[in-house]
């Protein structure tokens, strides 16, 4: 049988650069990969790398891709040097809001609250760091943060380092940065969307995340500034969101499918949380509470993957509430197989999305209605 694109993502894998210790496609140096008619072709963006390697590089592939798919595929590799590029959308300044060292920006979004997006963006990111990826997470939800009551941080507050930046708490691995840290946790925080604005943009630009894979977003509901200014701020690469089978969520999730296509940012797919319950003491019976197959009958009509369906349990719930994400507090329970499948399907989506599809712009919002990428 022919090689598929998934079998040369998985030779591809097994190139490793030597100064970091990782891979072409988990550092996103694979554009523009075809595999048709026994021929796969692609370009090796590099960064900075040794010269050994960029001169290497060309062939490892082709010698990884016949071995691991052990057929004779023809493989065309062209190997770029990446241009630095300023960003002219701030005077020609080369600052950004956007850190440096982070390879893939995940938005982890709802179109109303109340459908446990924060529980699934906070066991996505330690899921993801269970697996070996360097992860930060943040609490762009400024109104109503819930990031430090589930990693137990919610007495810690972050330093600022001798550059003024803004050093992240960091519980299992994962880095954390949330408003609920900077506020008294009895006051609320009543403020206008500029001063919003500011404060994702400090999070953001001027917060110390080092060398991520991954910096997950975990988005208040809605469409409103925030996400704004998210997809104002970042090249996203992409969103999930996050829905329960009911109809009156899954209207809301529709529309926040919408919002991120109307400004371009990829959708990597759905999640239906509280699909279902089970009773302790009976575990194979499942009762849909809030209906039945409703994020599946979404995918399909909006034409994104279901990564995932999730049931009610109240284990989880405790475990947010203690402060020790279920991924962490039950490593090997039923909960943390089905957030680390979620992990794969995720980190899958953005390794095809990274290395078949052009890279997210970040956007110019020109008036209501109209994006310019």
């Amino acid at each position: 049988m022919p090689a598929t694109l998934d079998d040369v993502l998985r030779a591809l894998s097994t190139v490793v650069s030597p100064d970091s210790g990782k891979d072409i496609l988990r550092l996103n140096l694979v554009k523009g990969l075809t595999v048709e008619d026994g021929r796969a072709a692609f370009t090796v963006l590099l960064k900075e790398a040794p010269a050994s390697f960029a001169d290497a590089v060309a062939e490892r592939c082709r010698e990884a891709i016949r071995r691991e798919t052990r057929a004779d595929m023809q493989v065309d590799v062209v190997v770029e040097r990446e241009m630095i590029a300023l960003d002219m959308h701030d005077g020609g300044s080369a600052k950004s809001v956007q850190p440096a060292g982070v390879v893939n920006f995940v938005a982890v979004a709802s179109g109303k609250g109340g459908v446990g997006k924060s529980t699934v963006a906070v066991n996505l990111a330690g899921a993801l760091r269970r697996k070996g990826y360097d992860v930060g997470l943040v609490d762009a939800d400024i109104y109503g943060p819930s990031i430090p009551l589930m990693f137990g941080a919610a007495d810690e507050k972050p330093r600022v380092d001798a550059r003024r930046k803004i050093v992240p708490l960091e519980r299992h691995g994962v880095k954390l940065l949330s408003m609920g840290m900077m506020v008294d946790p009895e006051k609320a925080v009543i403020w206008r969307g500029p001063m919003v604005t500011n404060a994702i943009r400090q999070f953001l630009g001027e917060c110390d995340w080092g060398a991520l894979d991954y910096l997950i977003l975990d988005l208040p509901p809605g469409t409103g500034d925030i996400q704004l200014t998210i997809v104002q701020s970042l090249a996203l690469t992409g969103a999930v969101v996050v829905s329960t089978p009911q109809p009156v969520a899954l209207a809301d999730a529709r529309k926040g499918v919408a919002m991120f296509r109307n400004v371009r940012a990829p959708v990597l797919g759905l999640v239906e949380n509280m699909a279902w319950f089970s009773p302790p003491d009976r575990p194979e019976k499942k009762y849909y509470i809030f209906g039945q197959g409703g994020a599946a009958a979404l995918s399909k009509e909006l034409d994104v993957p279901l990564l995932a369906a999730l049931p009610i349990r109240e284990r989880l719930r405790v475990s947010g509430d203690e402060g020790t994400p279920i991924v962490f507090a039950e490593p090997e329970g039923a909960l943390a197989n089905l957030f680390g499948a979620l992990a794969d399907r995720v980190a899958r989506e953005v390794t095809v999305r990274n290395a078949t599809q052009p890279a997210t712009q970040k956007v110019e919002i020109l008036h209501t209605g109209s994006t310019r990428a």
